[in-house]
């Protein structure tokens, strides 16, 4: 607005319509919540109102929705949705999930102020920035019409009975006019700046404190998931070795000691020392399977499943190789699920299913368990839903009390090239 190109740009015409968008929306939004109040009261004796009185107390989701888009004609700048995803699907838990924000509330109270007094004031702006002005440079073309070239009225006030005046009027509103694109700048921008503080409070100050967080939760995750490797290394290489060397030493000491005592309790250290080789293998195989990082995801899973107690059919079906990080978190869900499964779940049978399909992977664990599983009550999907976070990916758990049981994890990825 700084410089005369402001006037011939698209900018005052962009703000004459979001002013002008902005007051017929709160005329016809003062109309709906004075009808809906005025319904709901009268029939809230006999109870039939309070649903519209309860209807009326979410009517800023939609309007500032609305305003999320009408903000684009002035504000470049994208004004992100503050709501959150409900964490299961049904009306149920999307209620829940909006009366417990705090955003649905600072949305009802922008509502209530866009139809008192913004729209008012978005057409006061119009009126005297536009309109007026506009009323004063046709004045010509109206003494030429309207007035017979004889006489006419200016913003029904005054009286031009002549040329030279009709003139003069005219050129004084094309200057107001020109003025008018200025002002229509600064209310729009004003506005546009009420609403954002009114429906995305504090963005600028937070953005880089969320970017910077987001990044320092993955890097914990990707450090996380080195040692992980580090520590399946070690031991396999290590502990796993010197197990299996002395499982061997006792053996061919066995073999050599005459029958009695000793070699009976050289067969017992030898047991135990297969006993714990293979707990050992059980710790490193849940640690990060070897299986996951040589053969990929697919056969993860089905290795997974095989291990499981209760039968579970694989329909999962994945023909790449994924970045790291999203098959360690993919698998890590798999397996606390089918652990649940197994606790838990009273469950006669399992299914693990999904695929990778436009630039997502898919994966759903479902059983016919007694259902009733809290993702939050010590279930171990806690930590997971938070590692899946940090991948931009969802995991949703759908659990009502007699099953079945259905969880989902939705992570955005695309294939590698391991040949790179």
């Amino acid at each position: 607005m700084a410089g005369p190109g402001f006037l011939i740009s698209s900018w005052p015409w962009r703000a004459a319509c979001y002013l002008l968008t902005g007051a017929a929306t709160g005329a016809v939004l003062l109309v709906g919540l004075v009808a809906a109040v005025t319904v709901g009261g009268a029939l809230a004796v006999v109870l039939v109102g309070l649903p519209v009185l309860f209807l009326t107390a979410l009517a800023g989701l939609p309007v500032a929705s609305l305003e999320r888009h009408r903000l684009r004609l002035v504000d470049r700048e994208r004004v992100y949705d503050p709501h959150v995803r409900p964490s299961a699907p049904g009306l149920r838990a999307w209620l829940t999930t909006r009366l417990r924000e705090r955003a649905t509330w600072r949305e009802l109270g922008h509502a209530l102020l866009f139809a008192g007094l913004l729209w008012p004031v978005d057409a006061l702006a119009v009126t005297l920035a536009l309109l007026c002005p506009l009323s004063m440079a046709v004045t010509p073309l109206l003494l030429a019409t309207a007035g017979g070239g004889r006489e006419t009225k200016v913003l029904k006030a005054w009286t031009v009975t002549g040329w030279p005046a009709a003139f003069g009027i005219a050129l004084a509103g094309v200057l107001l006019l020109a003025l008018g694109g200025y002002a229509l700048g600064v209310a729009a921008g004003a506005r546009a700046g009420l609403a954002r503080l009114l429906i995305a409070p504090r963005e600028a100050e937070l953005g880089d404190r969320v970017v910077e967080l987001a990044r320092s939760r993955a890097r914990l995750v990707d450090a996380f998931d080195a040692e992980r490797r580090r520590i399946e290394r070690d031991l396999h290489d290590g502990a796993q070795q010197r197990l299996v060397a002395l499982s061997m030493t006792l053996g061919l000491a066995r073999l050599d000691a005459p029958p009695g005592p000793l070699a009976d309790q050289l067969a017992k250290a030898q047991r135990e020392a297969a006993d714990a080789l293979a707990e050992l293998r059980e710790i490193v195989h849940g640690i990060h399977p070897k299986v996951l990082a040589d053969h990929g995801l697919e056969a993860a899973v089905v290795d997974a499943a095989d291990r499981t107690a209760v039968p579970v059919d694989v329909g999962f079906r994945l023909a790449v190789r994924l970045p790291e990080a999203v098959e360690a978190a993919a698998y890590f869900v798999v397996r606390e699920a089918l652990a649940n499964v197994d606790r838990h779940s009273g469950a006669g049978r399992a299914e693990v299913t999904g695929g990778h399909r436009e630039g997502r992977l898919h994966l759903e664990v479902r059983d016919d368990g007694r259902g009733g599983a809290d993702a939050g009550a010590g279930s171990g999907l806690t930590g997971l839903a938070d590692r899946v976070s940090v991948l931009d990916g969802r995991l949703s758990l759908s659990s009502p009390p007699g099953g079945p049981t259905l969880l989902r994890v939705e992570l955005p990825c695309e294939p590698i090239d391991l040949c790179a």
